[in-house]
Order: structure tokens, then sequence, then C-alpha cells
């Protein structure tokens, strides 16, 4: 306690004394004085606590704050330009950064927002340059592959002529005979990264004799939707026509009839098929996987989920997987294993342990996997939940759908359930705003061709789920909008990664529209990923060696 003896008298008649009472009234400090005698003088004491906080806001006034704004472009641009970060600004190791959205859990903070700007104008996949490259455009072609000259022709034809750098990397180790476990961002080009090898492969099988080579399936790749598997079909039957070979599609939501049906006639080369349709066909014995060349697990993430991974090891237990690339080397030989996804799922190893050597499969990792990308810009907008249909409208609107050309102008607005995507399509239904609606809990037949509608431009608004974020072709889409915040950052990723696609559009955006506590979490790791130029955290795994089973997280897709 401190105590302050001052002359009565001067104490009453001092105007500073009764500004300063007044201060300590409104801080809850607790003084006394003594009543005025010749031999008494007036004490007042102050509690330590407030000594110590007067301590703290004096310490604290004196540290300078650091600027992370200087000249040039934003990386982070927010409502508060003081806490606007440049490109050019690196935090230290050990530096907490100063976050836009820190205080995004209070009430008050409705209206606020942040942009992480595109610092990028090509995206990093395109070549294989650093950033002082990013204005380069690629000058490597497919003959530096050495890939057969009628399929370069082939890919001429359909004006592919420049290769990505997950091509780069995955083409050459697939025509040596490794198996590949390829993770690299969305949009990458991964789908050729896989079947230009193939059909390579399958090109010289088709000259031998066919004695020796009897008509078989030589691959088969397995996707977890029915419109991922109608996108690779039809990549692969535009490749493999002019080839001769042939490519056939079995999906789900099929009776067993139809799924009998496609095998009835002379088995295909390329056989594209979700996990459930495979495994009927299997248990009916409609095809035989023993002399496969090529398996195919797209989109890897999402086949090594829980509610896919029981139905991939039993399509692996049908096919002989190659240990080494000596044993791919033959005409007969056992079947390469390319698993392939935009992110590194937890539980991968465990279940390929059990049908080859993790030792001799070839990891091609891209050096942006899990990053925020940065040739796309990114914007956070804290909005009350009754607020997100009205700024969904305010965003379409800027954007003129109805006076933009055929291409380049989709919009994907994702939900995190069925019911929200019905019940946002009656609120813009009466705003009389066109669109369509793509979810998981729609019959297959209704389900067929949405999504091919909305890639030829006949409809430019698409409300969807997740299940329209891994692994379909967007190229023409300019806008996503998370209308309700992913729950995860793998969903986060695959979401984001509709735009900014190879051979996609220039100046694609994502919105993302965050209402509550647990979606500020969320935003707090992926603002501090950006600031920091580091990937997210919790997106980390290991395949390098063979890992004691064990319960492990993976994206959630339904």
């Amino acid at each position: 306690m401190l105590s302050l003896k001052v002359g009565y008298s001067t104490l009453a008649s001092s105007r500073h004394f009764q500004t300063q009472l007044s201060r300590l009234s409104t801080s809850r400090v607790y003084f006394s004085v003594c009543p005025a005698s010749s031999e008494q003088i007036p004490i007042i004491r102050v509690p330590r606590s407030v000594q110590n906080r007067v301590e703290n806001v004096k310490q604290t006034r004196k540290i300078t704050p650091i600027r992370t704004s200087k000249a040039g472009k934003l990386l982070i641009q927010s409502r508060n330009a003081n806490l606007n970060q440049s490109v050019g600004y690196t935090h230290g190791k050990f530096d907490v950064p100063t976050l836009c959205s820190k205080g995004w859990k209070h009430n008050k903070s409705f209206g606020d927002y942040f942009t992480i700007n595109n610092i990028r104008s090509v995206a990093p996949f395109i070549t294989a340059g650093g950033e002082k490259e990013e204005d380069k455009k690629p000058t490597e072609t497919f003959h530096k592959l050495h890939i057969s000259t009628d399929l370069i022709e082939t890919l001429e034809g359909l004006n592919i002529i420049h290769p990505t750098t997950v091509q780069m990397q995955t083409i050459p180790q697939v025509m040596k005979g490794h198996n590949i476990l390829c993770a690299a961002e969305t949009g990458s080009g991964k789908t050729l990264s896989y079947l230009l090898p193939i059909l390579h492969k399958l090109l010289l099988i088709k000259k031998m004799n066919e004695e020796v080579c009897p008509p078989e399936i030589h691959a088969t790749v397995v996707v977890p939707s029915r419109e991922l598997a109608e996108q690779v079909a039809s990549v692969s039957k535009s490749l493999c026509t002019p080839l001769g070979l042939e490519t056939r599609m079995v999906e789900g939501g099929q009776g067993v009839g139809s799924i009998k049906g496609v095998f009835k006639q002379e088995p295909p080369d390329i056989l594209v098929a979700t996990p459930g349709a495979l495994v009927k066909a299997l248990r009916r014995r409609c095809l035989d996987l023993r002399h496969l060349r090529f398996l195919v697990v797209d989109e890897a993430d999402t086949m090594f989920d829980p509610s896919f991974v029981d139905m991939l090891e039993e399509i692996l237990r049908h096919v002989v997987i190659a240990g080494s690339p000596a044993e791919t080397r033959d005409l007969l030989g056992k079947a390469q294993l390319l698993a392939i996804g935009a992110t590194f799922p937890g539980g991968v190893g465990d279940v390929l342990a059990r049908v080859t050597d993790l030792g001799n499969m070839v990891v091609i990792k891209s050096k942006m996997l899990h990053y925020l990308m940065p040739h796309v810009k990114q914007t956070f907008l804290k909005v009350r939940g009754q607020d997100k249909v009205p700024e969904l409208n305010h965003y379409l609107k800027q954007l003129q759908l109805e006076q933009r050309g055929e291409g380049g102008d989709g919009v994907l607005v994702f939900c995190n359930k069925s019911s929200t995507v019905n019940w946002l399509g009656y609120s813009l239904e009466e705003m009389g705003v066109p669109h369509a609606r793509l979810q998981g809990e729609m019959p297959a037949v209704v389900r067929t061709g949405i999504f091919q509608g909305f890639q030829q431009g006949t409809t430019k608004l698409l409300l969807c789920t997740d299940v329209a974020s891994r692994g379909l072709d967007t190229s023409r889409v300019r806008l996503v909008v998370n209308y309700d915040f992913p729950e995860s950052h793998t969903d986060y990723i695959h979401r984001a990664g509709r735009v900014g696609r190879a051979g996609g559009c220039q100046g694609g955006e994502v919105l993302s529209f965050v209402t509550h506590p647990w979606e500020v979490e969320l935003v707090w790791k992926m603002e501090t990923a950006a600031r920091r130029r580091t990937c997210l955290p919790g997106m980390e795994s290991a395949i390098r060696q063979t890992q004691p089973k064990m319960e492990e997280e993976t994206g959630e897709l339904r």
C-alpha cells in the first residue's frame, strides 16, 4: 500500500489534486483523508494492483510498434491500414504476427475483412522457376519427355503444348516403371501426368501381336465421385480415340444389370470407375484385374478416407502390385500403383504397406503443397449469418454475369450441407438469380449432366457441397464463394483450387464468409501461414516409412 502525506490546506485548494482525485475514483482506487488538525496530515492509500497496472501501461507505451507495411505491393490488405503487410516484409522466427482477424470473436467485429492479395501473375506449377521468373512463359514441350509422337500430335490438336511442373516430374518416373505417390496443387495437371505415360505404354502393347497380348483391361482409374469419373473418362476418350484405344466408364448409382452390361463387350483399354461400382463388378466376377498393368487411385486423400478405404482395400486385393520397377518391364508383368492427390493423407502409408514396398515407392511432392495459392486473391469477410445472402447477392451483381462472355465467368458457391444448398437456392430464386444446384443427396439421374452444363456455360452460378470440390476441372470459374466456411484446411485448399487452374482464366478470386467462433480459429491459422509464408498447420503427413496402424485424421468428404 502506498501512502501519500500532504498538507490538508494545500490539498483542499489544489485544482490538480481535485483532477487526480476524480481519476483515481474512476479507477476504483480506495483512499481515505484524515480530518484536519494542526498535527495530523491526510493520507491517500493507492492499492498495489493499480500501481502495477500503471507501470505496465508506461512500459507498453515505450515500445515502438513494428511497421510491416512498406512501399510496394501489399500481401495482406485489411480494413485497418496499420495491420497491412507488404510483400517484401519477412517475419522473424520468433516474431508473433499481429493478425487482422485477432478480434473477430467479438460481436462488434462484424463487417471487418482482410485480403490476401495475389503476389504472382502465373501459377507456380506452370513453370519450374522461382518467384523471379513468375512472368516467364513455359518453354518446355512434351518432346523432352520422350513420349509417343502420335500422342504428342494428339495433344497439339487439343492445344496442349507445354507440360506443367508436376507432369515434368511424374511422367518420366511412371515410364521407368516406378510406383508413384504424387501430391501437387489442385489444377496443376495431375490427370495428364498419369494418363500420358499410361497411353504411351498402351501404344507399345498395341503394336505387339494380339496372340501375345490378348484383349483385356490394361489400366483402371478409381475416382471417388461420378462427376469426376465422367471428367476423367472424357479426357481419356479425347486422347484415346485418335490413337485407336478405348476408354469405358462404370459409375455408382446403377443397378447390377447396367454394370454387367459394361463388361459384356470386348474389354476396354482403360476403365474409369467409382469404388462402389467397381467392387460390385469384382464380386460378381464381371472382370479380372490380375493382369492389370496400371492401377490409378485418383484424389487419394479422399479415397483413403474411412468412407472409401474398405472398398479400396478390397480392390487392391484383386490386383497384383509390383514391388519394384523390374517387375513391370515384362509384357505380362505386375501392375504399377499410382496414387494421385492434392494433399498427403495421414493413413495412406498404412494401407499401401500391405500391398507394396513403400521403400521402392517414388514420392513426388510439390514445393507449394499445402500452401495458400500465391496467384489467387483470397478475401475473408466477418459477417452475420442473416447478412450472408445479401452479401452474396452484392458480389454477384458486381460480377455482372449476364453481361460477360461465354467463358471465364463461372461462380461456385460452396455450402457444408445439402440442406443449405437447397435453402440458399430458394432464397436466390426469390431474388431472381438464375442458378443450378449440385449436392450428394440428389439421385444419380438428377446429378448427371448438371456439372457438364456448368462447364459448358449453360449455367453460370452453381450452388454445391464439397462433392464439387475434388478434382473437377473448373477452368472457367472466376469466383469461388465459401458461403459456409470449410470445416478444415484440407477442404479450403480443394475449394480454393477451383480457380487459378492450368489453362483457366486469369484473375480468379476466393471469397469466404466467416460467422462462427470456431471458424475464426481456422482463419487465424490461415492468416498466420500467409504472413509467415509457410504451409497450413496440421497438413503434414509421413509416407517415407511404414508406421503402425493408428487412427489418423483425413479429409472429410461424404
